[in-house]
C-alpha cells in the first residue's frame, strides 16, 4: 500500500505519511510512504535533522499491467521442439508461448495456430533439431552415438535393401526410421546416415550397434511403431523454425491499463507476453485479466479532496483516510477507516494512533511527528491549535529532549527562506484549490521571515496570480504571505468581487494589505471565503 499526503506537500503531510507507514509496517502491513511532489525546504531540514530518507516520489496511482493478476507462464528457449512447445501450451491451457534467449529477453512468439499450420504446410522431410529433443519427444533410448545437432532429410525405409543401394537414396544427411529390418539397417550404416530410429522397441544384434559406432552413426530405439514415429518426427524440429520474430505484440509491465485496453480491443491476439523495462519476460496477459484488475491500495493523510490528491485516485482502492481538514469530495465504493479530528496537525492524529496501538515511538519518528505539529500549528500560534496538539508535543519531547524554541526557529528559518526561489516555485509550493458549487477558489500560502523579499517582487506575483486566475477560471485566486513573528498575513489576490474579501476579513482590500491574526488557511481563510461566496 502507498501512504501519501496532498500535492505540494508540507512538513505535516510528509511527516504523517512516513510515521503512519512505519506504524502500519509494525502492525504487519506492507506500506510505503510517498510524496506527491518535491519537498520544501522546511521538510528537507526536518528529514536531515532526524536522519530520515525522503519518501518515494509518486506521480499517479493508475492501474498498470504489473497490477494485473496475469499468468506466470514459464517461457521456453528457441532450442526446444515444436512438440515440447505444444505440450507446454496444453499443460498451461494457453495458446501463445513466448520464446526467450539465455538472458530471458523475448526473441519470438509461437501460437497454437502456428503449430497447426506447420503440420499442414510444413516441410515433412526436413529435420533440424537436437538428438536430445528427439529422445525426449519420442521417449527414446540411445543405443549408440553422442548427443548432437541433427540437420537432415527424413526417410521411412520400406524398400528392399538392394533397392536402397541401387536407388542411392541414403547419404550422410539421412535420418532413417525403420523397424527390425536388419539388411536395411546394415545398408543405412554402410551409407553412414546421421541417425537410425529403430521403431517398435525392437532389439537388434550387437554387431549392428558396433558397426554403427565405427561409422559414427547414431541409433535410438523408440517404443512407438513406424507409423506413429513418422507422424511425430516432424514435430521434433526446433521451435525456432516456426516462431514469429517480426511485429511481436506484447506489453511492458509499467504500461497503464487504459492503454492496454485499447490494444486488446483493436488486436485479436488471445495472449500477450508481459515484459519488464529491459524486455525480459515476466508472464502472459489475456482479456480476462483486465476485467477485474487489482487496484493499487492507498491511504490518504492530511487531505480528503480530489483536487488535492494524486492523479488516477479513482482507479485506486482507498483503504483509509487520516486527516484534520473539513470533509471533502472523495468517495469510496466500500466502507473504510476514516479518522478525521479537529486538531492542529495530522501528525497529532498519527501520534494518538501509536498510543492506541501501544507501539513504541522511535526517536526519529518522534522527531517527525513533533516537527509536523510545530509546523502546522505555527508553534501553537495558529487558531487551529488544540490542547491535544500541545500535549502531544510535550510527550514527544520527553523522547527527544529538544530546546523547542531553538529547534522551531531553526526549522522555520530554513523553511521560509525564499532565496533563489522563482515566483512559480513560491506560489505553487503550498497551493490548494477548493470548490463551492459553481465557484472555485485557489489559495497559496507561504510562510516567511523575509517579507521584504516578497514585496520586492510584488508586481511579478500579482501578474502570476492574474494568469493563474484566468487559466483556472477561479472566482478568487489568493496568495497568503504569513509573517510568523507578526502573527498575521499579507494578501495578494485576483477577484472580480473585492467585497468578498472586505466582508471575510473586515478590511479595506488592496494588494499587500496586512490581516492581523490570520495565519491559518484552513481555519481562518478558506471557511470565511466560502461562507461569503455562499451568502453573496
Amino acid at each position: 500500500m502507498f501512504i501519501f499526503g496532498h500535492k505540494n506537500p508540507d512538513t505535516d503531510s510528509i511527516a504523517s505519511a512516513i510515521a503512519l507507514s512505519v506504524l502500519k509496517n509494525k502492525l504487519g502491513y506492507n506500506a510505503t510512504a510517498c510524496s506527491l511532489g518535491e519537498l520544501n525546504k522546511e521538510t528537507k531540514f526536518v528529514l536531515d535533522y532526524f536522519c530520515m530518507e525522503k519518501p518515494m516520489l509518486l506521480d499517479n496511482v493508475k492501474t498498470q499491467v504489473k497490477d494485473l493478476a496475469y499468468d506466470k507462464v514459464a517461457s521456453i528457449t528457441k532450442d526446444k521442439s515444436i512438440l515440447y512447445s505444444y505440450r507446454k501450451m496444453e499443460e498451461n491451457n494457453i495458446r501463445t508461448l513466448p520464446i526467450v534467449n539465455d538472458k530471458n529477453k523475448i526473441i519470438g512468439i509461437v501460437t497454437m495456430k502456428d503449430i497447426a499450420m506447420s503440420l499442414i504446410k510444413g516441410d515433412y522431410y526436413e529435420l533440424t533439431t537436437s538428438l536430445d529433443n528427439i529422445l525426449k519427444d519420442l521417449n527414446g533410448k540411445l543405443l549408440t552415438g553422442t548427443t548432437k545437432e541433427i540437420a537432415g532429410d527424413i526417410l521411412v525405409i520400406s524398400l528392399y535393401h538392394k533397392t536402397l543401394k541401387k536407388a542411392s537414396v541414403l547419404n550422410e544427411r539421412s535420418v532413417v526410421i525403420v523397424g527390425d529390418m536388419y539388411d536395411a539397417i546394415s545398408t543405412a550404416i554402410d551409407c553412414k546416415v546421421q541417425l537410425i530410429i529403430l521403431t517398435g522397441g525392437k532389439k537388434i544384434p550387437q554387431k549392428y550397434i558396433e558397426a554403427a559406432k565405427n561409422n559414427n552413426v547414431c541409433i535410438i530405439s523408440v517404443k512407438s511403431d513406424t507409423y506413429i514415429t513418422s507422424k511425430l518426427i516432424n514435430q521434433c524440429n526446433y521451435i525456432s523454425n516456426i516462431m514469429k520474430t517480426d511485429n511481436l505484440s506484447f506489453f511492458y509491465e509499467d504500461e497503464y491499463l487504459e492503454d492496454v485496453k485499447e490494444e486488446l480491443v483493436t488486436n485479436r491476439h488471445s495472449y500477450y507476453p508481459v515484459l519488464d523495462s529491459k524486455r525480459r519476460y515476466l508472464g502472459v496477459l489475456n482479456r480476462l485479466h483486465v476485467l477485474k484488475p487489482k487496484r493499487k491500495e492507498v491511504i490518504l493523510v492530511d487531505h480528503n479532496e480530489i483536487t488535492q490528491s494524486i492523479q488516477g485516485l479513482n482507479e485506486a482502492r482507498i483503504l483509509e483516510i487520516v486527516d484534520h481538514h473539513k470533509i471533502g469530495d472523495i468517495k469510496t465504493d466500500e466502507p473504510i477507516n476514516f479518522t478525521n479530528m479537529p486538531l492542529g496537525s495530522t501528525c497529532t492524529i498519527v501520534y494518538t494512533m501509536y498510543k492506541e496501538k501501544r507501539i513504541k515511538i522511535e526517536k526519529n519518528i518522534a522527531g517527525l511527528l513533533i516537527s509536523g505539529i510545530l509546523s502546522d500549528t505555527l508553534y501553537f500560534k495558529s487558531p487551529t491549535t488544540t490542547p491535544i496538539d500541545i500535549s502531544a508535543v510535550i510527550q514527544l519531547n520527553k523522547i527527544l529532549k529538544l530546546d523547542l524554541d531553538e529547534y522551531t526557529y531553526s526549522m522555520f528559518r530554513a523553511g521560509t527562506s525564499l532565496e533563489n526561489d522563482s515566483i512559480d516555485d513560491i506560489f505553487n509550493k503550498d497551493y490548494k484549490e477548493f470548490d463551492e458549487g459553481e465557484y472555485k477558489i485557489g489559495v497559496s500560502q507561504v510562510f516567511t521571515l523575509d517579507i521584504d523579499d516578497v514585496f520586492r517582487r510584488k508586481d511579478d506575483f500579482i501578474s502570476y496570480i492574474n494568469k493563474t486566475n484566468q487559466i483556472t477560471n477561479q472566482y478568487i485566486s489568493l496568495l497568503l504571505i504569513t509573517d510568523i513573528l507578526k502573527n498575521g498575513s499579507y494578501i495578494l489576490y485576483k477577484t472580480s468581487n473585492e467585497s468578498i474579501l472586505k466582508r471575510a476579513f473586515d478590511i479595506s482590500p488592496y494588494q499587500g494589505v496586512f490581516i492581523e491574526g490570520v495565519v491559518s488557511r484552513k481555519k481562518q481563510v478558506v471557511p470565511k471565503l466560502l461562507s461569503e461566496i455562499k451568502s453573496n
